[in-house]
């Protein structure tokens, strides 16, 4: 087994490869920065004048899904919790489905910049500063996690100082979202992807050799009781089962795909409507190579350390340690490919961290600034747009230190979803589905659902769930020759599990609501917004109110493709508006005369 690892163990060639990706990302943003000098609106600046195609801003979308957060949380929750995370290949498909034939039609209907505009337009100008306050609190917390996590790996591989870490990656966010916008942040993110898979499938494929082949790999994890897709338990509690996953997975990442500003603006920025579904689907297949890289990473860590663990072994602080350990471990011999891994998790934060920095600067300005201050020209909101992005690059280096206090990073991510996204999704789905729907309705049910998702996910931080719920998998150090662990946990045999005794029992009964899977608070919230939702607005006269349909999905929404011969303008998106005497087609209605002056009329 290795040792403990070694505090500036890089070699002249890893820092070589990590400071290039860097400067390249740098680089990037300065040439959008003088190629886009014309960048004078805040359309331009936030939405690449709505010109892009199709497969860089899949790209970009799955860059900013794999953040750090999903490089180093990924394999651990399958080394911990085993492989029954590979559900989530399902839970994905429905989340694309989702966004791109329920939410994506209407937003490009609406021609709208921020998708929180559409909550006025239905609602009121309350429920949508309501719903943009919310997304940049989830923002903000969730950005700094995903600031931690390479920081963290950083500071575990080598001497670099973890704050030190924390501040460069904020500052090299910023630069080049200040500089070029949504362009330099898209760009940037086809750059990184291709980093962390290469990244990513290094370490996969020297383990695999290390370890003896896949069929090593697999047999190791089957008797480490790794393989555990047959758990199909209804019990809500379990923290992974094939429900929770796919149920609870689906309406979590729904929240981020279908409404939340940061991809939402990704795909409103295609030319075309075909082309911003055709990258929601690309994305999908990123998506799933993601899972398979993850779940692999996660089975190889289990073969190569299943007799001697790291963690409770002390030979790392934390859980989220293990992936970049491992890295060094079997890749320290090959000059430059610890710091490839190194640059693939600070690639993931690079992304993820410009997209949320550029979303947070877009709402500010369209929800915040634009709808009270509308004496500002274009040239002035597009400077203060930029102002933005200084400004909040500031404030989510500074939240990053909250992350040190949380546990699983992964999980930590998800549950701060779960609280702020599950309510908010909750909120557009009841205004797109249900057409008495009222303004009172919305608001009642957007603060009984976030009430209830607060209540649940703060109670699960100080009373967490029990072995019994959580059931993680054993973890052994029948081989390491230590009597103690620096974590203060030692499991020196072969399980993790105790008998229970009767006061275990009334305990986890008591705490129930608290042991709810954390993939299960987005659903619930949603739920219970849509459902209060409802019984107010009919209780408030909704069913009197007469809603614009174009606020509303229609059945002719979905689309029928008749590929052709190449992806993008040649898939033919043949869709129907509801009014049968118009027809929506592939232009994005942001260019419409005819659409944009109805959505003015809307507005007042």
């Amino acid at each position: 087994m290795s040792g403990p690892m070694v505090s500036g163990s890089f070699g002249i060639w890893d820092y070589v490869v990590f400071a290039a990706i860097l400067l390249i990302s740098a680089l990037v943003g300065i040439y959008h920065a003088v190629v886009g000098r014309g960048q004078g609106t805040p359309e331009e600046f936030l939405l690449g004048s709505r010109q892009m195609s199709s497969l860089p801003v899949a790209l970009s979308l799955t860059a900013s899904f794999m953040s750090a957060v999903t490089l180093l949380g990924g394999p651990y929750e399958t080394y911990h919790y085993g492989a029954v995370n590979a559900y989530f290949a399902i839970a994905y498909t429905f989340v694309v489905v989702v966004s791109a034939e329920g939410f994506l039609p209407i937003f490009y209907r609406l021609g709208v910049t921020s998708s929180y505009e559409y909550l006025e337009l239905r609602f009121n100008r309350w429920v949508r500063l309501c719903g943009t306050i919310l997304f940049m609190i989830q923002t903000i917390l969730y950005t700094g996690i995903v600031i931690y996590a390479p920081a963290l790996a950083l500071n575990q591989v080598t001497n670099f100082n973890l704050w030190g870490s924390i501040i460069s990656t904020g500052i090299v966010c910023t630069f080049y979202c200040t500089l070029g916008g949504l362009k330099a942040v898209v760009w940037t993110d086809v750059f990184q992807i291709v980093i962390m898979v290469t990244g990513l499938v290094a370490v996969i494929v020297q383990a695999l050799i290390l370890e003896g082949g896949v069929t090593n790999v697999l047999n190791n994890a089957h008797n480490g009781g790794r393989l555990n897709f047959w758990n199909f338990d209804p019990n809500p509690l379990h923290r992974h089962t094939f429900w929770t996953i796919v149920i609870g997975g689906t309406f979590t990442w729904t929240g981020v795909y279908g409404v939340n500003q940061a991809q939402v603006q990704r795909y409103i920025s295609c030319k075309t409507r075909s082309q911003a579904k055709v990258a929601l689907y690309l994305n999908l297949i990123g998506l799933w190579v993601i899972l398979v890289c993850t779940v692999l990473s996660g089975l190889s860590m289990y073969s190569r350390y299943h007799e001697c663990d790291p963690w409770t072994s002390g030979k790392v602080e934390a859980p989220d340690q293990l992936m970049p350990y491992m890295a060094v471990d079997i890749l320290g011999g090959y000059p430059g490919l610890p710091g490839l891994f190194v640059a693939c998790a600070y690639s993931g934060t690079l992304s993820t961290v410009s997209s949320s920095i550029n979303a947070l600067a877009a709402v500010t300005v369209e929800d915040l600034i634009k709808p009270y201050f509308t004496n500002l020209s274009e040239k002035e909101l597009s400077w203060i747009s930029r102002a933005m992005s200084l400004l909040f690059g500031a404030v989510c280096i500074g939240m990053a230190g909250l992350a040190s206090l949380m546990g699983s990073l992964l999980q930590a991510a998800l549950s701060i979803f779960g609280m702020v996204g599950g309510p908010v999704l909750g909120l557009f789905t009841l205004g797109i589905l249900f057409s008495w729907a009222n303004s009172a309705g919305g608001i009642v049910g957007l603060i009984t659902g976030f009430a209830f998702a607060l209540w649940i996910g703060i109670g699960s931080q100080m009373h967490p769930p029990p072995p019994a719920v959580t059931v993680p998998l054993n973890l052994s150090t029948a081989r390491c020759n230590v009597s103690h662990s620096s974590n203060g946990t030692f499991w020196a045999t072969e399980t993790l599990h105790t008998t229970p005794t009767s006061r275990d029992y009334r305990v986890e009964t008591a705490a129930s609501w608290y042991s709810l899977s954390y993939l299960y608070l987005s659903t619930f919230a949603t739920l219970i917004v849509i459902i209060v939702g409802i019984i107010v607005s009919l209780l408030t006269g909704g069913r009197k109110a007469h809603v614009d349909t174009d606020l509303l999905l229609h059945w002719t929404d979905l689309s029928c493709y008749f590929p052709r011969s190449s992806i993008g303008d040649r898939i033919e998106v043949m869709t129907w508006n509801a009014r049968s005497d118009t027809v929506v087609g592939n232009s994005n209605p942001a260019f419409s005369h005819m659409e944009m002056d109805s959505t003015e009329r809307r507005k007042s």
